[in-house]
């Protein structure tokens, strides 16, 4: 049988550099080392252009080289025979590349050396291998059809958006043994990805925000593309937001309040996947560990099944609640006892605080000072989904709002900051609020 990229794709992790081997017009071999060569699909694999050299110079005069790449495991050699095709310097291509040569250049020292300029796509025309001695590959960590088969069971019998993120994360443990993971959902005007469910960390970073480009999980949502990371790297590292305090008489203002990222302090391996439903994005999944090289193709392509199926079937929950949404009951809450709770929101940002601790901010936010304004002056409880999406003063963006996703990072963060708060689901686009103390209610304005 003959080789297929597919076969040797442990050979593109850029754990041992590749060789290549180029001819000018004269005939002048030149052979140099090139430090990514990247699969694209069974036909074509990119490599890394970088430095205006004498391989790049032959390469444009000439189109066939010769690329030699080496499996990390075995020391199997292998040699392609390709053609130049073309180069990109934008897009899913490029940035993919520019993310996995962050993480080469970190662990080899080269951090601001390693600059991408362009991915180089080749044609491949033959695969050989190259005899000599090799050793024989230790087992490899499962992440076949089994594994994606139990998970997506776990997808398939989620009730809803909530359940569903829930099953995902779950899933990734018990079945690929990935501990720490996160999803993030964002809309399509734009804004930033925030965290509504992870695990395996101290801290949920429920509500954390990434803005779109920021490290491996922005630049997975801005090219829609899945970026893994084998090494460490702070260009595509994330820092623990710092919460800056400034008290007026008590009352914070003027500052942007953010909740930490609850990521691993050492991360080691990166992989960020996508959630699209058709060409609309969702949001991300992230994962991450503390191994390096942790995160292989095989997990890679089953993340991408998964991350398209949870898209799939989050915009089918969608649907089907949209259309089974029913008018809220009349409702009169019981009287709440204890000691008042006071809630302040500053309009600027719709930042909402409870006592002295930050909640929420943003679309959240402005939910969640609407779900208290309707207690306190109407008594009501019962809402819809229709109903806060009706409503100009929580400016919900006009397209791909993920209103369902708010209400989970919503509760949330209720539950684990709050919990004189609550939201609790009562039936297809339907919430009751739940309050457990007298309210105070205190609006800073801008």
């Amino acid at each position: 049988m003959p080789l297929t990229l597919h076969a040797i794709r442990p050979c593109f992790e850029g754990a041992v550099p590749a060789v290549i081997a180029t001819c000018a017009l004269d005939g002048t071999p030149n052979v140099s080392y090139i430090s990514e060569v990247h699969y694209v699909d069974p036909r074509h694999v990119a490599l890394s252009f970088q430095f205006f050299s004498k391989t790049r110079q032959n390469v444009l005069e000439n189109p066939r080289a010769t690329v030699v790449v080496i499996h990390p495991d075995t020391g199997a050699q292998y040699k392609l025979a390709v053609h130049y095709l073309r180069t990109e310097d934008s897009g899913p291509l490029f940035e993919c590349m520019k993310a996995k040569l962050a993480g080469i250049a970190s662990h080899a020292g080269m951090t601001g050396v390693f600059r991408l300029r362009g991915a180089d796509v080749y044609r491949v025309e033959s695969i050989a291998e190259v005899y000599g001695t090799s050793i024989a590959a230790l087992p490899a960590r499962s992440a076949g059809s089994a594994e994606l088969r139990c998970c997506m069971t776990r997808l398939s019998s989620a009730p809803d958006l909530a359940g569903l993120l829930d099953a995902l994360l779950d899933g990734l443990a018990a079945h690929f043994g990935i501990e720490q993971a996160m999803v993030l959902m964002g809309d399509a005007a734009g804004g930033k990805l925030y965290t509504v469910a992870s695990r395996g960390y101290p801290q949920s970073g429920v509500g954390a925000e990434i803005r779109p480009g920021e490290g491996v999980i922005g630049t997975a949502a801005l090219a829609r593309t899945p970026i893994r990371i084998s090494h460490a790297t702070s260009e595509f590292g994330y820092g623990r937001a710092m919460r800056e305090d400034a008290r007026s008489r008590g009352i914070t203002t003027g500052l942007e309040q953010e909740i930490a990222f609850p990521g691993l302090p050492e991360s080691q391996s990166q992989i960020a996947v996508p959630i699209l439903a058709g060409e609309r994005l969702l949001g991300v999944l992230f994962a991450e560990s503390a191994e390096t090289s942790r995160f292989g193709y095989d997990e890679e392509d089953a993340l991408v099944v998964l991350a398209r199926h949870v898209g799939t079937v989050a915009a089918l929950l969608e649907e089907r609640d949209d259309a089974h949404e029913e008018a809220p009951a009349t409702s009169q809450s019981a009287s709440p006892e204890g000691a008042p709770l006071r809630i302040r929101r500053y309009a600027e940002n719709d930042s909402i605080f409870a006592g002295e601790d930050y909640l929420i901010k943003g679309v959240a936010g402005a939910i969640l000072w609407k779900l208290l304004r309707c207690f306190v002056d109407e008594q009501r409880t019962e809402h819809t989904n229709r109903e806060l999406r009706l409503d100009p003063t929580i400016r919900l963006p006009d397209l791909s709002e993920n209103l369902e996703a708010r209400l989970i990072l919503l509760q949330r963060r209720l539950e684990e900051r709050c919990p004189a708060l609550g939201i609790e689901k009562t039936g297809r686009g339907r919430f009751r609020f739940n309050v457990r103390r007298p309210l105070r209610l205190t609006e800073i304005p801008r």
